[in-house]
């Protein structure tokens, strides 16, 4: 028989024995997978940021997947798409693959910032710098080349707004403009002569949606790829969109406004570009924004035409030897590849602005910059930079651009880009920041 003694023991160690399989049951039920609301059992996250955590990739956020159109418009994007050479030895012309098209409204604007200070013109042509979609994040690698241009000597960033067939996204833009801790500088925004006629695009609080397939050049179609084509100022749909863009943009501080090869845009007509910058700098002037308007004028030289604009901008046209030619016309290109430089079109603009031009070819200025070694390229910008200086011109420094995939010389975060940034191949960073500093 058991004493009492023992009783209690059997009791204590009864107790404690349900206790220890009720802990183990509840462990496991709590450890053992549960599933999503789909049903499907979760994935262990290896992109966590924090030790232990299971938060999903992308802040939780579940994606719808991707519609018949999209994965249409993804694969179209990706196939190479050629362009008629003018005159260039038939080369094929890479295009930059547009990001996913827009399908919602862009969010409005909270109150514009304060008006930027106005734009000097002089300091613009000495410290100019081609930073191509450095706010729409066209570089593979933006935030490291947001830190070049922090580090730079730049005053002027060309084209830092690229809408080369894909409408402005100004949240991103104002994201990107954040992180430039440079102070006083000039954005610019490049207006292309290409658009994607299926881009889905509203005004900010998604009253107008814009149908691109109306804002067409006639002759036009598929000119850049399937559902692309050339704008025309002509369309009202078009120039609707223009003011938009533009007085987004101009709330936001941007200052410089560039039309890609106005002829194109702008037709026979040469009558709408007028209006169309009359309404740029009215806006401006009325929100107290100093705005300079320039395009890519070509071979255009008609005095009344070319002073509309406060600029005229173009490539310089290098040889292997970063030497240039001169004369009214490129002698090596079919057609007239205009040299701005001359007097046939400088006497009879405002401004000139030159660079080192891209299209993602073997023969434009800027595969042949980056087929050249350290020393040579070194020379180029100098030399560059002095001659146009001379004549009161501007010599635009690359910061980043396109090159031909299978160009053979230096590059930047990708063979297909060029970057000046120390941390890649080119390393010509230094270099071009010395040269700005004069």
């Amino acid at each position: 028989m058991y004493d009492e003694t023992d009783r209690k023991r059997l009791i204590i160690f009864g107790i404690a024995g349900i206790a220890f399989f009720a802990a183990v049951i509840v462990l496991s039920i709590w450890l053992w997978p549960r599933p999503k609301p789909d049903g499907s059992k979760p994935q262990k996250n290896a992109a966590a940021t924090e030790e232990g955590s299971d938060v999903e990739p992308g802040g939780g956020q579940n994606f719808p997947p991707e519609t018949a159109d999209q994965a249409r418009t993804r694969t179209e994007a990706e196939k190479v798409i050629q362009q008629q050479n003018s005159g260039g030895g038939g080369e094929s012309v890479p295009i930059i693959q547009p990001p996913p098209e827009f399908s919602s409204p862009p969010p409005l604007l909270s109150s514009p910032p304060p008006p930027p200070p106005p734009v000097n013109m002089d300091r613009l042509k000495k410290q100019g710098c081609v930073a191509d979609g450095l706010l729409t994040e066209y570089n593979p690698e933006n935030q490291r080349f947001v830190e070049l241009i922090n580090r730079s000597n730049c005053y002027y960033l060309h084209r830092a707004v690229e809408t080369w067939l894909e409408p402005p996204d100004f949240e991103q833009i104002r994201g990107v403009m954040s992180r430039i801790t440079k102070k006083d500088v000039v954005y610019g925004m490049f207006i292309a002569e290409a658009i994607d006629t299926k881009a889905q695009y509203y005004s900010a609080d998604g009253s107008e949606r814009y149908d691109f397939s109306k804002m067409c050049r006639k002759t036009s179609d598929n000119m850049w790829g399937e559902h692309t084509c050339q704008p025309a100022f002509s369309s009202p749909e078009y120039r609707s969109y223009l003011k938009y863009v533009t007085r987004r943009a101009v709330d936001m501080g941007i200052q410089s406004f560039t039309f890609g090869q106005i002829y194109w845009q702008e037709g026979l007509e040469n009558k709408y570009a007028q209006e169309i910058i009359r309404d740029i700098r009215a806006y401006a002037k009325k929100n107290g924004v100093d705005v300079i308007v320039g395009a890519q004028t070509g071979s255009i030289t008609d005095p009344k035409y070319l002073k509309i604009f406060d600029y005229i901008e173009g490539g310089v046209g290098i040889n292997s030897n970063g030497n240039i030619e001169n004369g009214p016309c490129l002698s090596r290109r079919g057609g007239c590849w205009a040299l701005l430089w001359d007097k046939a079109y400088a006497r009879n603009a405002k401004n000139v602005l030159l660079h080192l031009d891209w299209t993602g070819i073997p023969s434009d200025d800027l595969d042949i910059f980056a087929r050249m070694s350290s020393d040579k390229r070194a020379r180029t910008l100098r030399n560059l930079y002095k001659f146009f200086a001379e004549k009161k011109m501007g010599f635009m420094m690359p910061f980043f651009g396109v090159l031909d995939p299978n160009n053979g010389g230096c590059y930047g975060p990708q063979k297909i880009y060029y970057s000046p940034d120390n941390a890649y191949f080119c390393k010509d960073e230094e270099v071009i920041n010395q040269i700005l500093s004069q």
